[in-house]
Formats: C-alpha cells, structure tokens, sequence
C-alpha cells in the first residue's frame, strides 16, 4: 500500500451525513452534491481541498442516515483518508465500501488545519510533518485494503470474480 499525503482539513464532533450529503441535491449528479459537502461547517471545503487531503474529525465522525453519498461526495472530491477520534457505525462501513480508508484516531486533537499528514492505513502510521510525530492507531487489515484500493466492495467483487473465472 503506498502511503496518502495531503493537507487536514479539521472538523469536530458530530459531523452528520446530512451536511455531507445535503438532501437537497440528491437529484442532482454526485459531481454537484459534492459541490456542497460539509459546506454548512466549512464553506470553502468542497471548494479548496485537494486529491490526497485528509479529513481529521472528532467523535462520531458520520453519525446519522445511513447515505451512501456521504463518502462518495467525499471520494469525488478526491479526500485520501478520513481519521476520527470515533465514527457513525455505518459512515465507518460504507467508508470502506466505497474505498475510502477511515481510522480511528484518537489524537485527532493534536493537529492543525493544513499541517502535511502522511497516512499508512495497513501499518495504522500517521505522521504529522509539522509536528514531526508519529501517532500509531489500529491499522485497516490488508483484506481490506486490498477492497479499499480496489476502489471498495463491488469494484472489489467484480475483479475477484473476473479472476476465479480464468
């Protein structure tokens, strides 16, 4: 697994699905409900982040509806990895379903807007340049992250199958 490096973006506890995914664009295309992610907390997010950039949150990270357009807002906008001091259960599941790597990060707190984080989610490494520290958590088993890479489960499924069937 080759390391994600990118700007923090912080966010703090309780982020809800709905300000990822606001109701209000469900029937427009994803390139245009992205437009509007977390924009209710962070109005210049969808605008300024960058492929590779890192979304740092508090506790329960993803709480509320179960939308799977939360993650993918996040996935179209490019975001590299989520890391939270805790998660909604089910934004944690379709994180990884949809190929985006979420941690748990319990020293969430110790970073800064924009500090440079470089993310090992199979050694559970995160470095914080700025700070120049290392924080070790739980790390995405390599299973999983092969389905992560894979750009999550049914991309996952869909070249697994194509293998067995050789």
């Amino acid at each position: 697994m080759k390391g994600i490096e990118g700007r923090a973006w912080l966010f703090g506890d309780d982020i809800n699905t709905d300000v990822m995914a606001p109701g209000l664009y469900f029937k427009v295309p994803m390139e245009e409900m992205a437009r509007h992610c977390l924009e209710a907390v962070n109005p210049d997010f969808a605008r300024e982040v960058r492929p590779g950039d890192i979304v740092v949150a508090g506790r329960n990270f993803g709480v509320g509806s179960a939308r799977e357009q939360a993650v993918m807002a996040l996935t179209h906008l490019g975001v590299g990895a989520v890391l939270a001091v805790s998660f909604g259960r089910i934004f944690y599941r379709n994180a990884l379903n949809f190929g985006l790597p979420a941690l748990t990060f319990p020293d969430a707190a110790t970073v800064l807007a924009g500090d440079v984080l470089r993310v090992d989610p199979v050694a559970g490494r995160i470095e914080n340049a700025r700070a120049r520290v290392v924080h070790t958590v739980a790390g995405i088993p390599v299973h999983l992250m092969a389905m992560v890479e894979a750009g999550g489960l049914m991309p996952w499924l869909k070249l697994r199958l194509k293998k067995e069937a050789v």
